[in-house]
């Protein structure tokens, strides 16, 4: 029998982690407190590797990727024999340190117990339970089944081993891990995204361009460097002589950008104006296709980037 993953929580990136686990070959056991988030689920998922297959994404039919993913009537039925739990409940300390608490109650004692938060760090919802040297985060980026990139975040107290067995299960599941050496709040992924957001809200706030021409910087300047290499490799290419070529030229310039670059306070008339446009450019009632049309073209991008290497 193929090894076994738990997934908790049958919501969009649940369901993007079922299929991420299960394309690899992991027989999946996917549960919900509330059981009409089931409900469904196997249509979404049908659909999602539809997609996947027509793109050349996959190797096996849709169905037999499908008949990997297995809904569980109880949360001990979804654990039992798991290597690895990948957590997808609610957003609150509150309901982790609950969810959790429960998992490490039910786990054996050798079974991974993951989060897939994008924000709270390890040592918030594990510090007191007996197994927390197995817990970590394993923060994926939307949807995971497509971005293979996976953060894994420990607390101080997860073990070494813990760390380096889960790097080796996302490995093999075909995502891309990268180890925090410490927590920091957001994150590697959400901090510079964050920091990105701040200075496109900045230049919008203060009327140096729309929203669309900022996006524009992104997807048709930076985001095409950035899809297949880091800023660092970026800049070491960016100057005949490498990093500290570049950092002579460039670095003074930077420092001083980074001067006036004020955090950004998301003020609601800001962000009632980028909604305007927005949704004068998608209607609300569109969104979810384009958020399909968005995923095909990642599926796009990620059949060429396999061709290159």
């Amino acid at each position: 029998m193929s090894e076994k993953i738990a997934v908790i929580g049958a919501g969009l990136i649940g369901r993007a982690w079922a299929i991420v686990f299960a394309r690899a070959g992991y027989r999946v056991d996917l549960w919900d407190a509330v059981p009409q988030a089931l409900q469904g689920c196997r249509q979404l998922l049908q659909d999602n590797l539809a997609d996947l297959a027509s793109h050349g994404l996959i190797d096996e039919t849709p169905q037999t990727v499908l008949a990997r993913i297995h809904t569980a009537d109880s949360l001990a039925a979804a654990l039992q024999d798991a290597i690895l739990v990948q957590e997808n409940v609610k957003e609150t300390v509150d309901v982790k340190r609950a969810i959790f608490a429960e998992m490490d109650r039910l786990a054996a004692p050798q079974t991974i117990l993951t989060s897939s938060t994008s924000w709270i760090p390890t040592s918030a919802f594990s510090e007191h339970l007996p197994g927390r040297d197995r817990i970590l985060v394993a923060h994926p980026v939307n949807p995971p089944y497509l971005v293979p990139l996976v953060e894994l975040a420990p607390a101080p107290w997860t073990s070494a081993a813990t760390v380096e067995r889960a790097r080796d299960i996302y490995t093999r599941a075909g995502q891309s891990p990268v180890v925090l050496n410490k927590e920091i709040t957001g994150f590697l992924l959400n901090r510079i995204q964050g920091a990105v957001l701040n200075e496109a809200l900045n230049l919008y706030e203060n009327g140096y361009a729309t929203a669309a021409d900022l996006d524009k910087v992104l997807k048709d300047g930076l985001g095409l460097r950035w899809s297949f290499m880091g800023p660092f490799e970026t800049i070491d290419l960016n100057a005949p002589e490498g990093v500290l070529d570049y950092a002579r030229r460039y670095g003074h310039t930077y420092r001083d950008v980074a001067k006036t670059q004020a955090p950004n306070e998301w003020n609601s008339e800001t962000l009632e104006r980028i909604e305007a446009e927005r949704r004068a450019a998608l209607p609300a009632d569109q969104l979810g296709e384009r958020a399909r049309w968005r995923d095909n073209r990642l599926m796009g991008l990620i059949a060429h980037k396999r061709k290159q290497k």
